[in-house]
């Protein structure tokens, strides 16, 4: 009897961030984004108003969030790159007031050592790298003193595409490389494959197809697929109007392998997640 999904088998160990503990294969985990931003693609960013990031904090914790990532820098198509220091003044204020308000693992959407460094003081518990560690050499570094996880991304940005899987591939083999330079240990990484990050239309779509070529990297997959255009030119709808494009590239990411989705409509992916793991992982009661 041939029975679908074929599961994913882990020989990567559990996971401790802040107070928790991912254990890999059980369950997937969601990641709530809260951005701190004026010019959020999506039109959540809080922007300076602290108060406002911290009911959003409290609103995507009773959601179901596992994870919560804060990002002061907006990531879209041709944002322009920001100082790290008007990024830290964007940054600091919403998070030490977000990290008051919940006990919920917090990641910093950051790809500046000194702007990590910093948001780590804070309270901080991980580092999301959108350029996976190849971008300053100082933050591997920085998260190998801190024993900070990091969440590593291949960004396809810049770079002129022959294979979806392997230039992934490619790119995470590099991320590895450096983390391991640095002193990072492997189990201390999660890998991204950088939806939307690079890639035409047909590119996204193909990586989900293709995440099980990723399996035998034997570290956790996160995926990122919310709300981002190529869903809106699938189905002709604007960028508030994604939710079931969102819930549909979230499902498959998680029949393909994904262990964490990075979501702004947690409380719908969430309930995606749950559903979508009593099918991939016979874990019916999401425990």
């Amino acid at each position: 009897m041939v029975s679908w999904p074929i599961r994913r088998s882990y020989r990567c160990p559990a996971l401790r961030i802040g107070g928790s503990t991912l254990r890999w294969g059980e369950r997937t985990y969601v990641m709530g984004i809260l951005n701190v931003t004026p010019d959020s693609f999506s039109g959540d960013g809080t922007g300076g108003d602290v108060q406002a990031a911290a009911a959003r904090a409290r609103e995507l914790e009773a959601a179901g969030a596992d994870i919560l990532d804060i990002g002061a820098e907006s990531s879209r198509p041709g944002a322009d790159p920001l100082p790290a220091e008007v990024e830290l003044e964007r940054l600091l204020p919403s998070l030490r007031t977000v990290r008051e308000t919940t006990d919920l693992p917090l990641s910093i959407d950051t790809y500046h050592a000194s702007v990590a460094e910093r948001a780590l003081d804070a309270g901080a518990d991980a580092i999301n790298d959108i350029h996976g560690l190849r971008h300053d050499p100082e933050l591997a570094r920085l998260a190998a003193t801190r024993g900070a996880p990091v969440f590593a991304m291949h960004n396809q940005r810049g770079r002129e595409t022959r294979d979806v899987a392997g230039d992934i591939r490619q790119g995470f083999t590099e991320s590895l490389r450096i983390a391991a330079d640095a002193g990072i240990p492997a189990e201390r990484l999660i890998l991204d494959p950088g939806f939307g990050f690079g890639w035409a239309e047909e590119h996204n779509l193909e990586m989900l197809r293709r995440l099980p070529e990723l399996w035998d990297m034997d570290l956790p997959i996160l995926v990122g697929t919310s709300r981002k255009s190529t869903i809106g030119r699938v189905l002709d709808r604007p960028v508030e109007d994604r939710v079931e494009g969102t819930a549909a590239t979230v499902s498959v990411a998680i029949a393909a392998g994904a262990d964490i989705i990075r979501v702004h409509d947690v409380r719908q992916m969430a309930r995606v997640a749950r559903m979508t793991d009593a099918v991939v992982r016979a874990n019916w009661r999401g425990t």
